[in-house]
């Protein structure tokens, strides 16, 4: 019997190279033993050998397997490997198959713990020498650390975060993604003082009308509960629904039905306001956007006090890879037009009415949607509390979204075009820069020159704001 000992945990590079020297030898499937230990019989004893010339089905497969913690799962990879070589060429897509069957069972266990994983971290802030820091601590069942560190890395580029788990650790240092050693519950930190406030957002944003107990306990199995916030809230959120639908009965019967969810909404977040722009860009980061959406949330930018600010639709899909509002075809658009109009962009501040880039895809591409009325509104009591923080002296709503968002209310650009007042914001509403790059190239030169006569206009009225 040949031993090959592997690095415990998802050791891909050594199965890698231990499944071509094996082949290589001729090793039958039988007679190797795969072990989670490095030595003697290690990787290292093993010579270099050529890749092997594999189905296209088998190289994912083989590397979503390894993260499962089935101590079967190298030797049982190896088989799929040997026999796909003797000549089962379509042995991948045999789902009758035993073996296949396993691996794939296998392969939708691991996908469901990254999921799991990317739903129910819950960071703590703590107070290190070098500042401000997060810390979560998750139970993740199989060996997906070195799958998930990117996401998370995207998503919170701009903290200072760890992750602890039983099987290991990741660290972002906001410059560094590195992987570290295991770590127990004591080490993390039990909650912190934005516990209170997420747990209150939750139970603001609970649909009583809708609760589904088993449906619940399919999507946030309880083994998860005890590093949730919010799950201390559960029991008496489903316990107190049947009231709950019975006062919003009573509310529709008076008040239009179209209005009542945007209002209520609104209401429920006002009570637990973010007492400051960092506070609010915290839970706008870590909010988990509809369906959709491109999970990264884009903040806004800029200097408080700014003369003015500017509204957007929503990032794009360059914006939402950058992580910055305006930096696409239409931010750039913007940008030419701020410098023709005498105001710099470092001078102002900008945002988007919605934090999150709705799309659809087309093969490779992300397509921009157009948000909707009902998600505009969704995302309003952010954009609120953002300007009262942020506190320009005079908003631009840079297309109808925006101008909808400021004011609450459809706002036709064409007719409306000009200064406006946003409650009791001084506003003016001009079109979306993306308008500029749809118009055909005889009508864009005046449509442009509108546009920056618009912003000298915005400009001057900042004196009077």
């Amino acid at each position: 019997m040949r031993h090959v000992g592997l690095r415990p945990g998802a050791d891909l590079d050594g199965f890698r190279r231990a499944a071509r020297a094996l082949v290589a030898e001729g090793a039958a499937p039988e007679t190797v033993l795969f072990t989670e230990e490095t030595g003697l019989f290690g990787e290292a004893a093993l010579p270099e050998a050529p890749a092997l010339a594999l189905p296209a089905g088998v190289p994912p497969l083989v590397a979503e397997a390894v993260r499962h913690r089935d101590p079967e799962r190298y030797g049982l990879l190896y088989r799929l490997i040997w026999r796909v070589l003797a000549g089962e060429r379509a042995l991948p897509e045999i789902a009758s198959d035993p073996l296949v069957h396993r691996l794939h069972r296998m392969r939708k266990s691991v996908a469901r713990d990254i999921h799991k994983m990317h739903a129910f971290v819950r960071f703590r802030q703590v107070e290190t020498p070098a500042g401000e820091a997060y810390v979560a601590w998750f139970e993740p069942e199989h060996h997906i650390l070195e799958a998930v560190g990117p996401f998370f890395r995207d998503r919170f580029g701009s903290l200072d975060w760890t992750i602890l788990t039983p099987l290991g650790s990741i660290r972002w240092d906001r410059e560094r993604l590195t992987f570290g050693p295991p770590a127990t519950r004591a080490d993390a930190p039990d909650g912190d003082a934005f516990e209170a406030g997420w747990r209150a957002y939750y139970e603001s944003v609970f649909n009583p009308a809708r609760v589904n107990p088993d449906a619940m306990r399919a999507e946030m199995p309880k083994k998860y509960w005890r590093n949730l916030p919010e799950a201390a809230s559960i029991a008496g959120l489903v316990a107190g629904a049947g009231a709950r639908v019975e006062r919003m009965v009573e509310v529709g019967a008076s008040v239009s039905a179209k209005r009542v969810p945007a209002r209520a909404l609104e209401a429920m977040h006002r009570r637990d306001r973010p007492d400051s722009l960092d506070a609010l860009n915290r839970a706008i980061a870590a909010y988990d956007p509809p369906a959709g959406f491109a999970k990264r949330a884009v903040l806004g930018e800029g200097p408080l006090g700014a003369a003015l600010a500017f509204v957007g639709e929503q990032p794009g899909d360059q914006e939402e890879a950058r992580g910055r509002p305006f930096v696409g075809p239409a931010g750039g658009l913007l940008m030419r037009a701020l410098g023709d109009a005498g105001i710099a962009r470092d001078e102002a501040y900008l945002t988007n009415a919605v934090k999150h880039f709705k799309y659809e895809e087309r093969g490779k591409r992300r397509i921009h949607r157009t948000p909707t009325a009902g998600e505009i509104r969704h995302y309003r009591w952010w954009l609120m509390d953002e300007l009262d923080f942020a506190a320009p002296r005079l908003v631009v709503a840079l297309g109808a979204s925006a101008a909808l968002a400021l004011s609450g209310e459809a706002v036709p650009v064409s007719r409306a075009r000009g200064p406006m007042r946003f409650g009791e914001r001084a506003g003016f509403v001009t079109v979306h820069p993306s308008y500029l790059l749809r118009l055909p190239d005889e009508a864009r030169g005046a449509a442009y020159d509108a546009f920056v006569a618009d912003l000298r206009a915005a400009r001057a009225l900042t004196a009077q704001a």
